[in-house]
């Protein structure tokens, strides 16, 4: 269990990411997985990880292709060194795709409308894009619907004889419903693989599955696996003890110091609306996360917060800033380490306890924090 020493060089308020962890979770994923390609999915700031550290740290442990959701999120990587294969997929109504061909940008299409821009943009720039096709089989986003199939390919096979596009890929994504509702998909996603085989597409990725299929559907994983949640340590089901019994590690863990301690006599209101009152003469710790760092003001009254070696629950309301914590007659200090959540194998609180306090799912929580925190990466193999 970490003390007050072990915990000594903790900044204010940070957020730190052992990049580590990331590189030994996609080695164990590949294993679990074993497909020939592996894609690991570092959109939105890498879930909140830090997008250019974690695809480093992802490439490091055999990850061979990045996903991330926009062009810019493409280019952003690029901008910063990283060459490894990488695809993209949602898009604006008048995007210009010039610059993911240039940057050789995977570009993942949903429409037969995408598809003439994305040819339109070869061929000023003089050069083939790349391409996969992005098939609706029942999630109702992204993707092109069932009856646009037929189109779409005989599009796709033309542009490509022309030497327009390439066509990398053709995938899905399946909606964790329930395993009848996936296998369904999975029967309709085969035969929009064998109708892009049969328009003269030869797509060297296939993939349906992220983190819960990958694990779980073996027949979902195809030649490809698309992981997001499960390379940042984190389980994609409310059923198992969590990323441990996955053999994941989490890699995020948001911590800080107390901020100001307070003796108060019972009776005390607690931060707004008074929704924690004191029942006894008590200490008070001053945590200084709020909403405006990411900290959900759903988990008030219910989240659990580490101090000094304890577990204890957020009392009253989250503010924007800060919020407190009823430490009764524990002996806490102004400059005291605060973690929020971690590695539940050190102690700290799991990212599930807030998802579950706050009511919503560990891919926001992760994905949401940051606001004023520093970010602090570790490794024991440095990546530059």
């Amino acid at each position: 269990m970490p003390d007050r020493e072990a915990l000594r060089d903790v900044g204010f308020r940070e957020v730190l990411v052992d990049l580590d962890a990331v590189t030994s979770n996609v080695r164990a994923l590949r294993e679990v997985t074993a497909t020939e390609h592996f894609v690991a999915v570092v959109k939105a700031r890498a879930y909140g990880h830090g997008a250019l550290p974690v695809a480093r740290a992802a490439l490091a442990g055999g990850a061979d292709w990045l996903g991330v959701a926009t062009i810019a999120e493409a280019l952003e990587l690029r901008g910063n060194g990283i060459d490894a294969p990488t695809l993209a997929w949602l898009h604006a109504p008048d995007e210009d795709f010039g610059p993911a061909i240039e940057a050789a940008v995977s570009i993942g299409v949903s429409t037969v409308a995408q598809l003439s821009a994305i040819a339109a943009a070869a061929g000023r720039a003089g050069r083939q894009a790349s391409v996969q096709l992005k098939l609706d089989t029942g999630l109702s986003r992204n993707g092109l619907p069932r009856d646009v199939w037929p189109e779409a390919l005989r599009v796709a096979a033309e542009l490509e004889n022309e030497g327009r596009i390439r066509v990398d890929g053709v995938f899905t994504h399946l909606s964790n419903a329930s395993l009848a509702d996936d296998t369904a998909a999975l029967t309709l996603f085969d035969e929009g693989v064998a109708l892009a085989r049969a328009a003269g597409l030869d797509p060297a990725l296939v993939h349906a599955a992220a983190s819960a299929a990958a694990l779980r559907q073996p027949e979902a994983r195809y030649n490809t696996v698309r992981i997001g949640l499960a390379i940042y340590g984190l389980s994609p089901f409310q059923d198992t003890a969590g990323a441990r019994a996955l053999g994941l590690r989490p890699a995020m863990t948001v911590r800080g110091r107390v901020a100001n301690v307070k003796r108060v006599p019972a009776g005390s209101g607690v931060s707004y609306d008074y929704t924690y009152r004191t029942e006894r003469e008590t200490t008070l710790a001053l945590i200084p996360f709020g909403y405006g760092d990411g900290v959900p003001r759903a988990a008030s009254n219910l989240a659990p917060v580490w101090i000094g070696g304890k577990v204890y629950t957020i009392s009253g309301r989250v503010a924007m800033d800060q919020f407190l914590v009823d430490v009764g007659d524990s002996p806490v200090s102004i400059g005291d380490p605060v973690v929020l959540f971690g590695d539940a194998g050190d102690g700290f609180p799991a990212v599930e306890e807030w998802a579950r306090a706050a009511g919503t799912i560990n891919w926001e929580i992760v994905t949401r924090i940051g606001g004023r925190a520093t970010g602090v990466w570790v490794t024991g193999n440095p990546v530059d």
